[in-house]
């Protein structure tokens, strides 16, 4: 049952995503659009939800219901930046805007990417574990804690390796190559690199 909840959630997932910039920049339905988009995390949510009423319905602990709690996390921690990215690529896609930039490679830039990166995993581990937790009273206690704890240590190093990755920006900045010109941490070849227009992204709108 419940991978077939996730499958259906992460379907829903990307139809909603695909709704909300739809409405958004070719139907012109902003309201419509906003509603589509705020709705994206009730759907991880409610995934957890219907996790939780498996469990205390009698099912047998198993790693598709951490997996299932996981989607809450990775859409909270997540989740904002996914619905920016989409944001920037359809809107050059369909209706016109400015070709995104890629991610920044050298400088401080990449190091302060780094950092993002690294503070969104980590808030994601932290909540796919709290809501785990959260699991373990359903399932009969520390009966069946073995089930989940494996997810503890993968996450955990997960949240670890992406702290350390960027601390070893910080202390060692990545350096451009010799005689290549950067702006905002990217290389430019030819004319200047266009960045995306302000306030075009969902988060940004009402």
């Amino acid at each position: 049952m419940i991978v077939t909840l996730i499958v259906a959630a992460e379907v829903s997932f990307w139809i909603l995503l695909g709704l909300g910039l739809t409405t958004r920049y070719l139907l012109r339905w902003r309201r419509t659009s906003t509603a589509l988009l705020v709705g994206l995390p009730v759907v991880d949510l409610t995934l957890y939800a219907l996790t939780v009423l498996d469990l205390r319905g009698g099912a047998v602990p198993s790693w598709t219901h951490a997996l299932a709690a996981s989607y809450a996390g990775f859409s909270i921690g997540y989740g904002p930046s996914l619905v920016r990215w989409a944001d920037r690529h359809f809107l050059h896609r369909f209706a016109g805007g400015p070709k995104p930039l890629p991610s920044p490679k050298y400088g401080p830039e990449r190091t302060r990417y780094e950092w993002q990166v690294a503070g969104r995993t980590v808030v994601s581990a932290a909540i796919t574990l709290s809501l785990i937790t959260l699991l373990v009273p359903l399932s009969a206690g520390s009966a069946h804690f073995g089930t989940f704890s494996q997810w503890y240590l993968k996450l955990g190093i997960a949240a670890a390796v992406n702290v350390a990755v960027a601390a070893c920006y910080s202390i060692w900045p990545k350096e451009p190559p010799a005689g290549v010109q950067v702006e905002n941490g990217r290389a430019v070849t030819g004319k200047p690199l266009v960045g995306s227009a302000p306030g075009r992204t969902p988060a940004d709108r009402p």
